[in-house]
This record gives structure tokens, sequence and C-alpha cells, in this order.
């Protein structure tokens, strides 16, 4: 039961997007038709649920004041948490690489629609957010870590692929001349944090 809490609040209390506002350009950017907002949805659902459970046992046996006590108790005093930004990111980045040699090989035309936006998933501060929240929580196990990671990229999953519904839907809508293009988005998008700020009030 507090696995299903975690990750139903992970996805729509605690949501990258609407939340936190962490991995907005690329929110912004690819989120023009339903088909590119999948394809880099389920991407980072994939690099969030590698990527988390790696950096929190990193961070529990190497990264964490006397993490190193397992090697040998002369160790214990050995801090090297300054490394965290570093190490997350060596680790995002390679698995970002790898989802982008995947997408290449099997999936051409998504590749040439998300352009520069998949390798991009490698600094998406959404990605990076997910593993310093992870610290900040000090989860209890790695099953919980694992389950945030996917529910963090479920939530991303879900915010981009209903805003590029949105805007599919809008294209055909007589929006004034003033907000055409960014300006409707922010607004539904702004909209949209709201209607999820119904969920904070759900005891989960």
């Amino acid at each position: 039961m507090e696995t299903i809490s975690l990750f139903v609040k992970s996805v729509f209390v605690d949501n990258m997007i609407f939340a936190y506002f962490l991995g907005m350009c690329s929110f912004l950017a690819v989120s023009k038709n339903v088909k590119t907002s999948a394809g880099l949805g389920i991407a980072v659902i994939f690099v969030l649920g590698i990527t988390l459970p790696i950096n929190y046992l990193l961070n529990k046996y190497i990264l964490t004041p006397g993490a190193l006590i397992w090697l040998s108790p002369s160790l214990a005093d050995i801090d090297l948490s300054f490394l965290s930004f570093i190490i997350f990111i060596a680790v995002i980045a390679s698995f970002t690489q790898l989802v982008e040699m995947i997408v290449e090989k099997f999936s051409p035309s998504l590749y040439s629609s998300l352009g520069i936006f998949l390798p991009l998933i490698a600094v998406n501060c959404a990605i990076l957010g997910a593993s310093l929240f992870m610290q900040e929580k000090a989860f209890a196990t790695l099953g919980e870590a694992t389950v945030y990671g996917l529910g963090s990229g479920f939530g991303w999953f879900i915010a981009i692929v209903s805003i590029a519904a949105i805007r599919e839907k809008i294209t055909y809508s007589n929006v004034p001349k003033a907000l055409q293009g960014l300006g409707i988005t922010f607004i539904i998008s702004g909209l949209m944090a709201i209607a999820f700020m119904s969920f904070m009030g759900i005891k989960f």
C-alpha cells in the first residue's frame, strides 16, 4: 500500500512539471504533437526508472558521510557527498546516450522528430531533480527509490502528452494573435498546474 501511495504521490502531487516546473524547456519545445511527446515521455520514464535506483545505491554506499565503512572501518570518516552532482550527471548521461542509440536504431522518424531534445535528457533538470529529491527524501529501500523514479517519469509523461493533445486541438481554435504559440501554452500549463494542486488534498 505504501508503494502505491508513493507512486501516485510522485505522479500527481509531486509532479515534476506542475509542482516543481522542472524540465520545462523540453516540455514546451517538444509538446507540439502527441506522438513525439509520447516518445520523449517514454524515454524520460526509462532514464528515470534506471538511473534513480543506480544513483540511490551510489549515494547510500559511496557518497553519504560514512558510507564507505562497508569497505573498511578506517574509511568511516570519509564524506564524498560533494561528488553527488558529478556522479549523478555521469550516470544520467550514460543512460541517455543508450536511449538515444536505441531510438535512432529502432525509430529513426521519432529520433528525427525529437532532434536535439533527446540527448538533452542528460541535462534535463527533471531527471537530475528526481535524484536530488531522492537524496533529500532519504528513502529507506531501493524499491522505494525505484517506485519514486518511475512515478516521477510517468508524471512527466502525463504532463507532456496532455499538453501536446491540448496544443493539437487549439490549433483549430480562435486564439488571440498575441497569445498564439507559447503564450497560450504557458496559460494552459498554469491552469493544469492549478488542477494538479487539487490532488494535494487527498490523503495517501
